[in-house]
């Protein structure tokens, strides 16, 4: 008999509720939401909601709340949206000392409960997030990835549409680097079509929609007092699929570099595919001088809070 997907979700907030939902809809398998124990009610009740929702819709799964990890036992995928989200002024960085303890929990729960998931990371800032992670649980690197190329591009790419006036369908964007100020768009890899963006929107245009879409994320903070979640949600659930189902997407993610694009022990967003192994392959794409140039002070950003990390990691062991 074939066995039905099980799929940890660590968080019942706003991102982890949609993800419950896109996975009931799309039938990827059962779902656990998870939080905290004084959250333990709120995540069931949510749950419960969900499941009557389903009986609606037809979707075939079962979604259940809980604040025990041996419920989260055996997941085959684990998306860890656990943490404080970012409010208006905050950075990204500013949530390292606050999440970090967080995560270190998460990573030891999971550790026991779930050794063998396709674990996808949300929880910001998240390239230093996914690193300490993994960092914790010693996890196979090809199975454990940071949610940020897939929602950066997404905005770009809605950017892009808009600004032609076509369907955001035909829009390709990557968008490279940590999931911060610092986000690199890869111009020559972003397409309507086929065709170049290059060719259909002014190089001073491009700038700006690049500069819109780095701060693409607190501009949504600003608006509705809290971050994005639907957005982030379905770019988790895009990655958590093509695991699930072999699908061997090429995406950009936050992925493990031993070398790649010059850089080593650190989680960057790359090109990377994905399919029922983990991260298959990380793609190695030409990029122009200028990108080199701004993927390096990226990275520079990156590796700088993760130094933050490792200080705040010792002061707390």
């Amino acid at each position: 008999m074939a066995k039905r997907n099980k799929i940890a979700l660590i968080g019942a907030g706003n991102i982890g509720g949609e993800l419950a939902a896109i996975a009931a809809r799309k039938q990827l398998g059962d779902v656990v939401l998870f939080d905290i124990p004084s959250k333990a009610d709120f995540a069931k009740g949510k749950a419960l909601d969900l499941m009557q929702n389903s009986a609606i819709t037809g979707d075939d799964a079962s979604i259940t709340g809980t604040s025990d990890w041996a419920d989260v036992a055996g997941a085959d995928v684990m998306i860890i949206t656990a943490g404080v989200p970012r409010k208006p002024g905050q950075s990204r960085d500013d949530l390292v000392g606050i999440n970090l303890p967080i995560i270190r929990n998460v990573a030891e729960n999971a550790k026991k409960h779930c050794p063998d998931a396709f674990t996808i990371v949300i929880s910001n800032p998240l390239d230093v997030m996914v690193w300490a992670f993994q960092q914790w649980t010693g996890f196979d690197r090809k199975r454990v990835v940071g949610m940020a190329g897939v929602l950066d591009s997404a905005r770009l790419q809605h950017f892009l549409a808009a600004e032609v006036g076509v369907s955001a369908k035909d829009v390709r964007a990557m968008v490279l680097g940590g999931h911060g100020d610092d986000m690199v768009a890869a111009r020559g890899y972003c397409t309507i079509n086929g065709v170049p963006v290059s060719q259909l929107i002014a190089s001073e245009r491009l700038d700006a929609l690049e500069a819109r879409t780095r701060g693409g994320g607190g501009e949504i903070v600003k608006l509705m007092g809290t971050s994005a979640y639907y957005a982030p949600a379905t770019a988790a659930m895009a990655m958590a699929e093509a695991y699930l189902l072999d699908q061997k997407r090429l995406l950009a993610g936050a992925a493990y570099l031993d070398g790649q694009y010059g850089y080593k022990d650190m989680y960057l967003g790359v090109p990377v595919v994905i399919g029922g192994s983990g991260i298959e392959r990380i793609v190695e794409i030409e990029l122009s001088d200028a990108e080199k140039v701004a993927l390096a002070k990226s990275a520079e950003s990156v590796r700088g809070v993760v130094d933050v990390a490792k200080r705040l990691s010792a002061q707390q062991a």
